[in-house]
């Protein structure tokens, strides 16, 4: 538990800086919006290409890795569904509820995965991102426009420009064409890369509103102890039943145990959902994953 504790408090310690700094309006309001971008176009996709472009792809573990993947969401989405045919929830609600339960905060994810299991964790990670972004993405867009209709072009024109989706589909290209990284690209990357994850905690707690927790308690909670602690549970058992190594378990366990993107404020709002309803959920379960993470960790690998 101590370990788990010192390698996942600077984490948190970035975040709550962040929070401050806005607050504070250092360096000053407009700073945070490019950063968001800067992180999200170039230093993020960065760091998923280098990771990707050396990946193990011949790792015996990575197919049943994929399969967990798919089933962890696969069992979350058909709950949500079955939860808002019994709760009647609109679509502005619904949308909300499933980027509550199945989104993740990647940066945190990261830069977790990256503390407690160094490069060959963020390989791992880089790999069941490929699966997970695009498949939440779909899900996300399709829950906040389910009364009113989706074609399949606006569902999946928004995954296919994704830069962390084009970032993985470059690094796998290049890892199977076995070009590799020459002429010094390799350190370009990682100097990127390095850069990624401190700004992306601290943008993490630049975008918390804590005095949106003031309205729906019941629904923010529900929700956070569905995302923070029902999920998790799901993932180990999918792990143990598929006799998955005990890294990939632990990895798979820390992504479903993430508290909700901070991004999916944003689709929300874009899309008509209850975005206020989101701001409370990505706060509640950022502030609850301080506690639960190292607690969860501890549990899965003891």
């Amino acid at each position: 538990m101590l370990e788990l504790l010192l390698a996942l408090w600077p984490l948190f310690a970035l975040i709550v800086a962040g929070y401050y700094l806005r607050r504070w309006e250092f360096p000053n309001e407009a700073f945070w919006p490019g950063a968001e971008r800067l992180n999200y176009f170039m230093l993020f996709p960065a760091l998923l290409f280098s990771s990707l472009a050396s990946a193990p792809l011949d790792n015996p573990a990575l197919p049943r890795l994929a399969l967990a993947v798919m089933l962890g969401l696969g069992f979350g989405w058909l709950a949500l569904l079955l939860l808002r045919r019994l709760r009647g929830w609109s679509a502005g609600r619904f949308g909300a509820f499933t980027q509550g339960a199945l989104r993740f905060n990647t940066y945190l994810g990261l830069a977790a995965i990256g503390s407690l299991f160094g490069q060959e964790g963020l390989t791992l990670a880089a790999l069941m991102l490929a699966l997970m972004v695009p498949t939440v993405n779909v899900l996300s867009v399709w829950s906040l426009t389910a009364e009113r209709g989706v074609s399949a072009r606006s569902l999946l024109l928004p995954v296919l420009k994704n830069p962390l989706i084009l970032a993985c589909l470059g690094g796998v290209l290049l890892n199977l064409s076995g070009l590799g990284l020459p002429g010094g690209s390799d350190r370009l990357l990682g100097l990127l890369a390095a850069a990624s994850l401190p700004l992306g905690l601290l943008c993490v707690g630049a975008a918390l509103k804590p005095e949106q927790l003031g309205g729906e308690i019941p629904a923010l909670a529900w929700n956070s102890v569905l995302r923070l602690l029902a999920m998790p549970l799901l993932a180990w058992a999918v792990a143990y039943g598929l006799n998955l190594p005990a890294m990939e378990s632990s990895v798979l366990v820390l992504f479903f145990a993430l508290p909700t993107a901070p991004t999916a404020y944003v689709l929300t709002r874009q899309l008509g959902g209850d975005s206020q309803l989101m701001a409370g959920l990505i706060t509640l379960q950022t502030l609850l994953a301080a506690a639960s993470l190292p607690l969860l960790l501890t549990l899965v690998t003891a």
